[in-house]
């Protein structure tokens, strides 16, 4: 395959799965921006184009980053479900349950001198608020009918009847939210200072940034399999039935 700028980065990261790296890398919004086009998406990033060209040429020929492992395009999407809920629906769930005592302990030595700690605190406290109550709707309403519908299709059978009408109804709202998580992961990058520690940081104070960073990187992962892979193939489904 040719790596052009007129291209999405949706559209790359899905045809190179190690585009995502690169994407990552460079700060390149590649799940809830990636209609834009490479030339686009780099100038708002305010990376060199020839760079990531270069990297992303490179990656396509890598082939798939260590633990992609899958053509979740093609894998069923009851796989695909599995894989969202127990890696990163559980990622999500283990970690915000574990930031806010590092939190705590980090304002507690640092506050005086870094008051963009409790920013950054308020603004992780509503996206995991947020995020607990997305995951639940995904969980409760929206997956099962996913993994319904592909059973009908498997048994030659008419899609199945749902609360919410067709399944563009939920997945509007769920990427709504995912854009509005994404905002707040730009929020809290801008407010870490691109998760740079201080020169004054103790070790908690750089388990935090970098487990916000960890965690940021996660949730790319999952809104794009969600946005780009798993949210089509189901309208798509539906839209056959």
């Amino acid at each position: 395959m040719s790596v052009t700028t007129e291209k999405t980065v949706r559209g790359l990261a899905l045809e190179i799965p190690a585009a995502t790296r690169v994407f990552e890398q460079l700060g390149i919004d590649y799940c809830c921006g990636g209609g834009q086009t490479l030339e686009e998406a780099c100038r708002g990033a305010k990376v060199p184009l020839q760079q990531v060209l270069e990297s992303l040429e490179a990656a396509a020929h890598e082939g798939n980053p260590s633990g992609a492992g899958r053509d979740w395009q093609a894998a069923p999407l009851a796989d695909l479900v599995a894989h969202i809920r127990n890696t990163h629906h559980e990622y999500v769930r283990r970690e915000i349950a574990r930031f806010p005592p590092l939190f705590d302990k980090v304002a507690k030595a640092h506050a005086a001198n870094h008051p963009e700690l409790s920013g950054l605190r308020q603004t992780f406290g509503a996206l995991a608020e947020d995020l607990s109550s997305h995951l639940m709707k995904e969980e409760m309403a929206l997956f099962p009918y996913i993994l319904r519908l592909e059973e009908a299709a498997a048994a030659g059978a008419p899609a199945p009847q749902s609360p919410f009408g067709s399944v563009r109804n939920p997945v509007a709202m769920m990427v709504h939210e995912h854009d509005s998580a994404g905002q707040a992961l730009r929020t809290l990058r801008r407010d870490s200072n691109g998760y740079s520690a201080p020169a004054d940081a103790c070790v908690s104070f750089l388990s935090l940034y970098q487990g916000l960073s960890a965690f940021e990187a996660d949730l790319h992962r999952h809104i794009h399999l969600e946005n780009n892979i798993l949210f089509p193939r189901a309208i798509a489904l539906e839209a056959a039935r």
